[in-house]
């Protein structure tokens, strides 16, 4: 056993917390370091001891080993005395494999399944229900998970005596040591089957397909999630069955982009409208709503209209729905109209390009 005393190195008292010892390892680290230490043979050898001392000192397992023993067993390839191996093999020499042996025989869990659902933004904004259809290992029908054919029984193991436990004499330095461990016979389940089930060669379970009707809450964004319990996989040796976890995405909208519980659009006024003001119908997810254009309003300009967004999962309240305008520039004019608007760019000094005779001919000619 080694002799070493970690916490004198350090010097810090055996009661000492983590913080202190953090501390006074920085300290003497700093202090020693072969780099700023004159005899380097000498200071990377106290060094060296203080980096042992800190590994030990600073995990909590270790450090209770060392209290406890003497020694950490792994800085310096201590063995607790028992000519090597770790202190999980001592474990085992005394006990066996019983720590996990007869339990992972026991019920197990069964796995989660992940089902990725694609919906459409109305979709998500209103709630709905979709019927799935997705395979996962269930609880056998036939022989409703027992793993025996109908009619057989399912008889206790002779050799463990149905406790799915086996006990075994080991000679160890401290004499002889019965251990437990799973039985080899029955794998620790207990029971043996002489007629396996055909459905599912005795295991009890078997691939089938399932369907399911998921309810989608009003408000769901990409990557959200819900949790349907008990309906992943199914447990072994009478566990429960896992959950399922359906993921939902959102595809996009060729209208209307999603912020959250924002929702955006772009819409596309006349310019008589953007100039003067008025007030213009715009596109929602829950239908058209009215919304005040003020005079001046500029393209580009973003405008909200409060409590037509998406629904919030978790609340009552909605988000809100925002509206890009964008001016239109007419195309073509009548020849009121360009008259009207060479009269407003004169009063506002603006130059605009002259006509030809030729276009005024057309003009004239052209019907109001």
């Amino acid at each position: 056993m080694s002799t070493i005393d970690y916490y004198e190195i350090l010097g810090v008292a055996r009661d000492a917390s983590g913080d202190e010892i953090k501390r006074a390892y920085r300290q003497l680290a700093r202090t020693h370091h072969p780099d700023v230490a004159d005899d380097k043979p000498a200071a990377e050898s106290h060094f060296k001891s203080i980096n042992e001392a800190y590994e030990v000192l600073s995990d909590p397992a270790k450090r209770e080993q060392y209290d406890h023993y003497g020694t950490a067993g792994a800085p310096n390839g201590g063995d607790f005395g028992f000519g090597g191996g770790s202190f999980g093999d001592i474990f085992d020499m005394f006990f066996g494999n019983a720590r996990g042996g007869t339990r992972q025989a026991g019920p197990q869990r069964g796995s989660d399944l992940r089902y990725d659902l694609q919906i459409t933004l109305e979709e998500a904004f209103s709630g709905t229900s979709r019927e799935i259809a997705f395979q996962h290992v269930g609880q056998c029908d036939v022989c409703r998970g027992s793993g025996a054919e109908p009619g057989t029984l399912v008889a206790p193991c002779d050799r463990c005596g149905g406790t799915g436990v086996a006990r075994v004499v080991r000679n160890t330095p401290l004499g002889q040591m019965v251990t437990q461990t799973a039985c080899p016979k029955c794998r620790g389940e207990g029971h043996t089957i002489e007629h396996p089930c055909q459905a599912c060669a005795g295991s009890g379970r078997r691939q089938m397909d399932r369907r399911l009707t998921v309810q989608v809450p009003a408000g769901v964004d990409d990557g959200s999630r819900i949790r349907i319990g008990a309906n992943g996989e199914a447990g072994t040796n009478g566990g429960p069955p896992g959950d399922l976890y359906v993921y939902f995405n959102v595809a996009r909208h060729r209208l209307f982009r999603r912020e959250g519980a924002n929702t955006h659009v772009d819409v596309t006024i006349g310019f008589a409208q953007a100039a003067l003001g008025a007030t213009v119908l715009v596109p929602s997810l829950d239908g058209d709503v009215e919304l005040e254009v003020g005079p001046g309003t500029q393209t580009g300009t973003t405008l909200r209209v409060r409590g037509h967004g998406m629904p919030n999962v978790r609340a009552a309240q909605r988000g809100d729905h925002f509206v890009t305008v964008r001016v239109a520039v007419p195309a073509k004019l009548t020849r009121r109209q360009r008259e009207l608007l060479e009269e407003y760019a004169r009063e506002e000094g603006d130059e605009v390009e002259e006509r030809s005779f030729f276009d005024r001919v057309k003009d004239a000619f052209r019907p109001e």
